[in-house]
């Protein structure tokens, strides 16, 4: 049973400054996205909802609405009559159902019952027909689920060619960072990695507005060491700049000489990247999860995401082991992934120059 708010402690609920203070920028221009969050049961959703609603986004629940709703009282939100919530059964029958059965047609008939019942991929099927703008799923639900709900319902962008992630990074000291790959690819080739380094670099401008200077890391700096793993990030960093002339790459970089100017001077000083690198793209998953793990675990840096890229429309995954504070936060991100300019270059079939300038 669950017990009210006046007996036991809640969490308090802390939001990135950055985020919010973007999200209000664009609520004050007229923009009020509505994100739909699948997992209505669980009572951290709840909770993220009633504080997204407070920073002027419009929350979309599934699940019965009596229900959601007499919870979202029982834990003391206020606003929850201003909710929408919508049916699984409602939402099967219209448009984001069709979706479905279309998708599972195509590539697997046999599950085409079990997606029309499944939060996940009714949540990705309304972002697809429009009625939401955002998703956010995986509270109690693998990652895998959550890729799969995306990759099957929403397909990926015109532009890309591989679903990747990264996580946005908040030092101690007040800077964003953004690190990619870390939880999709294991092994990229050098046509993969090139597609996370540009991916990557969206997300960050997309999140932060600003404009992002990306650093392809290895264990050598410009030509200090030879190895095969190094000449994939060579061969990575000509396809960005035959794919992306305006984005601003260098590499191989060694991760001191990526962020720190001094030695930047040392070991690169021609590199306009070098030294002040706000997109790290790291060589392979085993190097970008354990990464974000030492900058969050030793470095006390914030870690948000993973959030994917590629996908057609903005879908972000949570961690099983979310707070409501994570939760809300991933929402804002993948909020202002569907309202900002590089998101929507993210699904075009070119890149172009404006994408990657700071407004």
């Amino acid at each position: 049973m669950l017990k009210t708010p006046a007996a036991r402690e809640l969490e308090p609920v802390t939001i990135d400054p950055m985020l919010r203070d973007r999200m209000l920028g664009l609520r004050n221009r007229g923009s009020r996205p509505r994100i739909i969050l699948a997992e209505s049961h669980d009572e951290r959703v709840l909770r993220a909802a009633g504080a997204l609603a407070e920073v002027g986004i419009q929350p979309i629940l599934i699940g019965d609405g009596n229900e959601v709703r007499n919870r979202a009282r029982h834990l003391g939100i206020t606003d929850a009559d201003g909710w929408s919530v919508d049916d699984p059964a409602r939402l099967a029958a219209g448009p984001a159902g069709e979706r479905i059965r279309s998708s599972a047609e195509r590539k697997r008939p046999e599950l085409a019952e079990q997606w029309l019942t499944d939060p996940v991929f009714l949540a990705a099927a309304a972002v697809k027909e429009g009625l939401a703008d955002a998703a956010v799923a995986g509270a109690d639900r693998p990652t895998a689920d959550v890729i799969r709900a995306g990759l099957s319902i929403v397909g990926l962008a015109p532009d890309s060619t591989l679903l990747s992630s990264s996580f946005l990074m908040r030092l101690r000291d007040g800077r964003y960072l953004g690190f990619g790959d870390c939880a999709v690819i294991p092994v990229p080739d050098d046509e993969q990695l090139s597609a996370i380094a540009i991916a990557t670099a969206r997300t960050f401008a997309a999140i932060t507005d600003e404009h992002p200077s990306v650093a392809m890391l290895s264990f050598s700096t410009a030509g200090s060491a030879q190895h095969s793993d190094i000449d994939r990030v060579r061969l990575a960093i000509e396809h960005i700049r035959s794919r992306c002339p305006e984005l601003e790459v260098d590499g191989e970089l060694q991760f001191d000489a990526a962020i720190v100017e001094s030695v930047a001077k040392s070991k690169c000083p021609e590199s306009a990247v070098a030294g002040h690198a706000n997109v790290l793209v790291f060589p392979n998953l085993a190097a970008g999860n354990i990464g974000y793990k030492i900058a969050e675990r030793l470095g006390g840096a914030a870690a948000f995401g993973p959030l994917l890229q590629g996908l057609a429309a903005p879908i972000n995954d949570l961690s099983r082991g979310a707070s409501v504070s994570d939760i809300v936060n991933v929402g804002l991100i993948t909020c202002l992934q569907a309202l900002t300019p590089a998101a929507d270059a993210q699904q075009r079939t070119t890149s172009t120059a404006h994408t990657f300038t700071t407004k």
